[in-house]
């Protein structure tokens, strides 16, 4: 706001004039929220996905899903008791801006004096069931792997198309064990068309009930089995077929589009509270991550081979036309190298 009012290059880009008045701060803050209400953001990604030259782009088979941990903004001090976290006061505490007393192991009450004060937090047993966040509720204590920090959190999800690797869809939820695996689904069944396509995944998805669903879906699961003191639920029926591996190998490619929202987009720490607001940024980095490869990927479209063009763009049939066309064989050559380094070869 500052730069509008005296900035000529500002006021040309946002089409002000030179003695045109700026906007005030609140005009922001309700736009805000009229973004929230209208799910702009998704609506956002889906029209920059949409056009046609960019369509071109998209794999309508071959997919892969991951999440990610987003730290909430709020630090462990807020992790109180559920029973002793009053509605109102400064910042969740009580109005006299005394926070709630801490039942230690060894039965010794430790109150906190002041908004910020020292909390002695040793020997208290934490959960989420017994405790939550005063400044955002809905973040979660959840850690990612063994032998990590827990940390206050929210998990964002991402389904990626193993052609050019582009969002397609994004979902944050809260953290909890079986949260990867209920917003895979809940991804899928929101895709456009029904017929059999594969999913890519990391070992946190090999879990019998949820391989089932995604069969029962009609989604063949290219995920990695997990072998270490267990079974796996994916068998040799999976992967002895080609694909296999150059869906492993694709998948991973996804950890770059995380990696960008978390270090451009500012989505490592989140600066909002509550799971719509940031399930409302996660979208929109996702998005600004499309826009800024899209360039690049439309302009390398154009030296494709022209037999890789037809391929990106196939004429339309009639429906007449598509009944009488011989089936499209599902036969892939063998996973190497060079077709993880050149999925669109895989894809045609």
């Amino acid at each position: 706001m500052e730069q509008l009012d005296y900035n000529l290059m500002f006021r040309w880009f946002a089409g002000l004039s030179m003695d045109a008045p700026i906007w005030d701060v609140t005009v922001f803050t309700k736009n805000r929220d009229r973004l929230l209400e209208g799910d702009m953001a998704a609506k956002f990604m889906a029209a920059a996905l949409g056009q046609s030259r960019v369509k071109a782009l998209l794999s309508q088979d071959h997919f892969s899903v991951d999440g990610t941990l987003i730290e909430a903004w709020a630090s462990m001090k807020s992790f109180k008791p559920r029973a002793d976290v009053p509605d109102d006061g400064p910042d969740g505490g009580s109005g006299d801006g005394a926070g709630p007393a801490s039942v230690l192991a060894s039965g010794k009450t430790s109150k906190p004096k002041g908004r910020n004060s020292k909390r002695d937090s040793h020997g208290e047993k934490r959960s989420n069931d017994t405790h939550a966040s005063s400044t955002d509720p809905d973040a979660r204590l959840f850690k990612k792997a063994r032998g990590q920090a827990a940390k206050l959190c929210h998990i964002g999800h991402m389904l990626m198309e193993n052609r050019h690797g582009l969002i397609i869809d994004t979902m944050l939820t809260h953290a909890t064990g079986t949260a990867e695996h209920e917003a895979a689904l809940v991804m899928l069944e929101r895709m456009d068309g029904r017929h059999r396509i594969t999913l890519a995944a990391d070992k946190t998805y090999d879990v019998a009930d949820f391989i089932a669903k995604l069969r029962a879906l009609g989604v063949t699961p290219h995920v990695a089995q997990n072998t270490t003191n267990r079974r796996s639920a994916i068998d040799g029926r999976t992967t002895r077929h080609p694909g296999y591996a150059v869906s492993q190998c694709i998948r991973k490619r996804i950890e770059e589009g995380f990696g960008w929202m978390k270090t451009y987009g500012g989505m490592r720490k989140t600066r909002h509270v509550g799971n719509p607001r940031v399930a409302w940024a996660f979208t929109l980095t996702a998005a600004a991550c499309n826009l800024v490869r899209l360039p690049k990927l439309l302009a390398a479209a154009l030296s494709y081979p022209e037999s890789v063009q037809k391929c990106l763009n196939p004429p339309k049939m009639t429906r007449n036309e598509a009944k009488s066309s011989p089936k499209r064989s599902t036969s892939r050559k063998s996973a190497t190298k060079a077709d993880c380094r050149q999925p669109i070869s895989a894809a045609c």
